[in-house]
């Protein structure tokens, strides 16, 4: 089994990759070797098995080619660039978020090898005119040009699948908080750095109000559920690839509620709320009342409480873990 990972140096791509090695198999057959992929050569993984890493430019067909192989039987596409920046950036947001699934998907078929192929999709291909509460076969209505490109490429996978060039399935992520590291260029980042800040002591800003209520995930169960999302059989993904990752929906309220149970109430202090219009006209256009029947159905799951969430910051995340 030779895993590639493109988009192997983020955040979700660095923590599959150890949970890969965690594991030492996948679909019942031992990891062979795994590839970490990115515009950046990633930080590499020890392992009982080879590890190697390379640059991958997805917007490049012939970078694409040569990140996968005839051996390549599971890949898992999560390079993208998130909401904020391909709102702002129209052009580069096609090129990786539209290009970049349409150059992997043409390099598979042009391989015949037909490998699995695990797609990273997101809720903002929901919003708009579409009545509560969403369900999996709701139509896709995006009101960004995230959402929009994502939708896209899940209509590539689930063609490309259809024609048998590919075996894929797609997730849509809720947002995953508490994320590590620095903030990043996604609208919704402000709901980890609301909680990572404060936990680690700094002031964080918090653009919207505390009945803001959105859909969230940890990283934990994300990496946990793609790992179970590459193993479903195709038979049981039915004729539409693509569904929503399990998640719950919390108000910023509630979720700053779940972080006094579990940090005390000092924390918290250090919100600030403060108004910030080009990031709400972002996010409140997304959908919040999701229901993930399929995915739960199939064997997916959802943080138990958003004091999990932070519980699970705290022990895999925090400086000094």
């Amino acid at each position: 089994m030779d895993v590639l990972i493109i988009g192997g140096g983020g955040l979700v791509g660095q923590k599959l990759a150890r949970k890969l090695v965690e594991r030492g198999e996948l679909r019942g057959k031992p990891i062979d070797s795994l590839v970490l992929a990115d515009v950046f050569n990633p930080p590499a993984v020890s392992a009982d098995f080879p590890v190697e890493s390379t640059t991958c430019d997805i917007t490049d067909a012939a970078s694409v080619a040569n990140a996968i192989t005839e051996k390549t039987s599971v890949i898992y596409l999560l390079a993208a660039i998130v909401s904020g920046q391909a709102e702002a950036e129209l052009e580069l947001g096609y090129s990786i978020n539209m290009m970049g699934a349409w150059n992997v998907l043409e390099r598979v078929r042009e391989l015949g090898t037909r490998p699995i192929l695990v797609f990273t999709s997101s809720i903002a291909v929901y919003g708009g005119e579409v009545p509560d509460p969403i369900h999996d076969h709701s139509f896709l209505n995006p009101q960004t040009s995230y959402g929009a490109q994502k939708a896209i490429g899940e209509l590539l996978l689930n063609d490309y699948s259809r024609k048998g060039f590919v075996d894929g399935r797609g997730f849509r992520l809720p947002t995953i908080s508490v994320r590590p590291g620095k903030p990043n260029a996604a609208a919704s980042g402000f709901m980890s750095s609301i909680f990572r800040e404060p936990l680690n002591g700094q002031e964080a800003i918090c653009p919207v109000d505390r009945d803001f209520p959105h859909f969230y995930l940890s990283p934990r169960k994300c990496i946990e559920n793609l790992v179970k999302g590459a193993e479903l059989d195709a038979a049981d993904l039915g004729q539409n690839r693509c569904m929503m990752m399990p998640g719950r929906m919390w108000t910023i309220g509630q979720m700053i509620d779940a972080m006094n149970k579990v940090a005390g109430p000092e924390p918290a202090k250090l919100i600030r709320f403060e108004d910030q219009p080009e990031i709400q006209a972002i996010v409140k256009g997304w959908r919040f009342d999701l229901r993930p029947e399929k995915a739960v159905k199939l064997g997916l799951e959802a943080d138990e409480s958003f004091e999990d969430n932070i519980r699970y910051y705290l022990e895999d995340d925090r400086p000094g873990a």
